[in-house]
């Protein structure tokens, strides 16, 4: 289900509050017992209230008209968990230990599903650190935890997988999406920058005051905000979804092998569809293209963490057999523990291995899966790595280690999950895996920056820059403030003497010593999902 139309179910109007007045039901089969619930009409309305109710009742949830000692779960909107505290204080009860209080989006999320679904932390309703449940109406509120003091670096906050304002970082990451595609670099950057800071909230946004000191959120992305606040969904994010611009661009680049240029070209003459482009005599596919069309349903589908896990054994295999000592290193969206991506990202080194070794292993493991049967398309970029070259002052900029960009072929044996995501009657699957190959004394540098995510790194490199003076890329760490300036003379004299600035390249056997070196606290990798 769309998350930008899930919580779009019912009206949402408030009517005048009719106090006393029983709400009638129609009686409906039970079917899921150990859960009974209590909706909370705060900041709901008394018209949605029922209309929620009713059609939980319908999916065989018991839900109470009245709060009771026998309700195990209070479902609220635009509530946080310190207004549900102060508002069952206000009526004289105790909240218990065991009692969930859930955001609404969890009950929608259940009754989609058509049986309850597991609590996460998004939705999970967040008790304010230094709030506390006033039993006096109108006294002084206590400030939201906005404002303390949120960094505007992604590298300075702690980003998990549990985000409690997906309504908001969904839309967010739509409109950045759609900028990116038009190639609007400002605008996309303004919108994921917001969208990652909204990620790292230990707390939902439910008002526009819980907005307040929030950094990078600028006037345009308060607005969606707001917008999604009062109706439930993003206007904005609606329109690009139903922008033929948008679907069309979105659909062509997910073919493996085709880029904005190539999506643009094919939007312009009139296409809309793959199977026309597919069909059309004229055109010309690269090599990595028609490997794209040839597998796209494969590799469109996700790859989940089992199937992540048998390529990663199926590399390690493949890798010591000709570099036994090598470390080979998940890295990507799965290191930083999601359950699923797009492909498998490896980091391979040797603390033994010579240059020409180096040089000659991805050669090699690809010969050896391809007489095994197992390579469906390969493309190695030779290394171009210069080991005294200064890092690039892009924060976007790409590494020059060696890489190979392949499609396994995935046998459904090596998969231990009953649910691998192969088509049906075929016993393999299409897998993107890509390889990088790095000097083992860059290894630390490498990882950082192929761990990801995109953002966290982006936002490291800034940090480094801006803040400490230094230069961070995937190969090295350079100090500017410590360097020693030497004076060159030309050589016929008539020249003026120049002066040349010697930065000093500091050395990182860890991630961890990569941080400090930044003056930055360690952040786990499962941390970075900026």
């Amino acid at each position: 289900m769309d998350p930008l139309q899930a919580v779009h179910l019912g009206p949402r109007k408030k009517r005048p509050r009719q106090l006393g007045a029983p709400v009638a039901s129609t009686p409906y089969d039970i079917r899921f017992r150990d859960l009974v619930l209590f909706i909370l009409e705060k900041k709901m309305g008394t018209t949605r209230r029922a209309f929620l109710m009713e059609l939980a009742r319908r999916k065989g949830f018991r839900v109470e008209n009245e709060l009771s000692d026998s309700v195990t779960h209070i479902v609220a909107e635009n509530n946080s968990g310190s207004d549900v505290l102060e508002w069952l204080q206000l009526q004289n009860i105790k909240a218990s230990s065991e009692l969930e209080l859930l955001d609404i989006s969890w009950l929608i999320e259940c009754m989609g599903a058509g049986k309850p679904v597991e609590m996460m932390g998004r939705h999970q309703l967040v008790v304010k650190r230094n709030s506390s449940p006033s039993p006096v109406p109108g006294s002084q509120n206590v400030p939201a935890p906005a404002v303390q003091k949120i960094s505007q670096y992604a590298c300075q906050r702690r980003t998990t997988l549990n985000n409690y304002n997906q309504l908001f970082t969904d839309a967010l990451d739509i409109l950045a999406e759609n900028d990116e595609l038009r190639e609007n670099e400002g605008s996309c950057l303004a919108f994921m920058r917001a969208s990652s800071v909204l990620k790292s909230l230990p707390f939902p946004i439910t008002s526009m005051k819980d907005t307040e000191g929030i950094p990078c959120l600028g006037d345009k992305v308060k607005s969606i905000i707001e917008g999604i606040i009062e109706d439930g969904e993003s206007s904005e994010a609606k329109a690009v979804l139903n922008d033929e611009r948008y679907k069309s661009f979105k659909l062509f680049t997910s073919v493996f092998g085709v880029g904005l240029k190539t999506a643009e070209k094919w939007f312009r003459m009139g296409f809309r569809t793959l199977s026309k482009i597919q069909s059309d005599k004229s055109l010309r596919f690269t090599q990595m293209q028609k490997a794209g069309f040839l597998y796209y349903e494969d590799l469109v589908s996700c790859v989940n963490r089992p199937e992540a896990e048998a390529v990663s054994l199926l590399v390690k295999e493949a890798v010591v057999t000709f570099l036994p000592g090598a470390l080979v290193t998940m890295t990507g969206g799965f290191r930083r523990g999601k359950m699923t991506g797009h492909d498998v990202d490896f980091l391979i080194t040797s603390p033994e291995a010579t240059e020409d070794q180096e040089q000659q292993l991805l050669h090699k493991v690809t010969d050896f899966w391809k007489q095994q049967g197992l390579l469906l398309y390969c493309d190695i970029l030779e290394s171009t790595f210069e080991k005294f070259k200064q890092p690039s002052r892009k924060v976007d900029a790409l590494d020059h280690f060696q890489k190979c960009f392949l499609i396994l072929k995935l046998d459904r044996g090596r998969v231990h999950s009953e649910k691998s995501g192969q088509q049906e009657g075929k016993g393999w699957k299409a897998i993107r895996v890509d390889l990088v190959m790095c000097p083992y004394d860059r290894r630390a540098f490498a990882l950082l920056g192929w761990t990801g995510s995109r953002q966290f790194e982006r936002d490291l490199r800034r940090y480094a820059t801006h803040e400490r003076k230094m230069m961070l890329d995937n190969h090295a760490l350079y100090d500017r403030t410590k360097g020693k300036t030497v004076t060159i003379s030309p050589l016929d004299g008539k020249v003026s003497k120049l002066q040349k600035a010697l930065r000093v390249f500091l050395e990182a056997e860890s991630e961890e010593e990569i941080f400090a070196h930044l003056g930055l606290d360690y952040i786990e990798p499962w941390e970075r999902n900026a």
